[in-house]
Formats: structure tokens, sequence, C-alpha cells
């Protein structure tokens, strides 16, 4: 069955509700930020060009199935997804390499209509296996790299990531960083730390609203000299 893409902007938010509905149900407590996180990123999507927000859902006889946000990084020109969700009843029916690959072309015509040609690379964060507090989710964990594999990411090794503390809380967490490359050339170390800050400046601080002192000492755990400011 055919699935219609449609972009939720600060202007266009007629199916907000339903996939908030369906973001509650894809992904466990733990793993979600609060709803008006996504608020937040609507609010700041066009403010700060040609940096860009981009949720999109994806619609199955005008019912939501899918969706996918995600951050164009203008000044490293990577995408960074941060949600890829679709109906639990409704997967292992390719709907996510669908959203995906989705995102991907919209965080590419970003790269284009910001003068670079095309993107660098797409990003994204995933959990570890070993920290996994029971056998269903390190299956979860699994199957998830695979998946991200299946569709061209690799896990980026040069740097231990730290996710920042979310939801108020005190702890970053160590995570998995996944890039996939649309050009020939590897990251440098130098590449990755700007990569991260850009996420960190862009999502981490500008939507989160996470104190830049956090933020900071996160960066400082990664040897990443480089500081958020606001």
């Amino acid at each position: 069955m055919k699935i219609v893409w449609e972009e939720i902007t600060k202007n266009h938010m007629s199916h907000i509700e339903s996939v908030l509905q369906l973001y509650d149900t894809a992904f466990p407590k733990d793993l979600r930020e609060p709803h008006q996180i996504l608020y937040n990123a609507l609010d700041k999507a066009e403010q700060n060009p040609p940096n860009r927000f981009r949720f999109l859902v994806g619609l199955m006889e005008g019912k939501p199935v899918s969706f996918a946000t995600a951050h164009y990084l203008a000044e490293v020109n990577c995408g960074f997804i941060v949600y890829l969700g679709t109906d639990p009843h409704e997967r292992s029916k390719g709907l996510g390499s669908q959203a995906l690959g989705t995102i991907e072309e919209y965080l590419n015509q970003d790269a284009i209509l910001a003068g670079k040609g095309s993107i660098r690379a797409f990003v994204l964060e995933t959990e570890k296996q070993e920290s996994a507090n029971s056998e269903e989710e390190r299956e979860t964990c699994l199957k998830r790299d695979y998946f991200y594999k299946r569709n061209g990411y690799k896990t980026y090794k040069g740097i231990d990531y730290i996710q920042p503390p979310l939801n108020g809380g005190n702890e970053a967490i160590p995570l998995k960083l996944n890039i996939k490359k649309k050009q020939q050339t590897d990251f440098s170390r130098d590449e990755a730390q700007e990569l991260i800050y850009a996420m960190y400046d862009q999502k981490y601080c500008l939507v989160n609203r996470i104190p830049t002192i956090v933020l900071n000492d996160c960066l400082k755990e990664m040897s990443i000299p480089k500081g958020v400011n606001i």
C-alpha cells in the first residue's frame, strides 16, 4: 500500500496529535523526549537558516504509520537523524527504510539549498548492547544495529561518544555514533569533533535547552575543546 509523506511544520500541524501518540507507542519512556522538545524544534526550524529541522510523517490511507525527525547542520554539512519510528502493527513492511530514505532526501535538499552541492554525511545515535537491561532490550539493539548497517551506517569508533543527560537527568549516556558517508573521504578526528559540536549546539543547546555548563562538561569528557554558547 502506498505511503504518502507529509512534513509537519509550525504552519502545518494537522497530524501532530496522532503522530505524538505514535511516537509514545514506538519508543519506551526512557528513550523519549517530552513532546515540548519537538515543539521547540518546530519553533526553531526556520529561525536559524541554513540550519533546518525536519519532521516527516508517513500516511497510509490518511493514518500516520511512520515518522522521522532530523536536523540539518549547515556548519558541517551533515544531517542528524534523531527519531525514526513506525507503527508496531505495521513493522517488517519496509516502512523504516522508506522513512529513513525519505528523511535523507530532505536533508540532502537542505544541503543543496545551503549551497553545498550535496550532503557530506548522515549521523544518528543508537544504544549500546552492553547497556541493555534485559535480553529483550539486547535483541532490540541487535535488530536496530542490523537495520542501520544494512542502510549504510557504520559506527564511528574514533571517539567514545556520549549523549548529554536528557529529561533533567544527571548522567551522560554512552551511545554509538553512527555515520553514513555520502562523499568519499573518511571523517578525521577533528571533523568528527566538529560534527559532535554541531549536534550539541543545534540540538541539545538550542532545542533541548540543556545548560551550557552541562554540555561543555560532556564535550570535555570527549576531549572536544570547543564549547557551546547561547
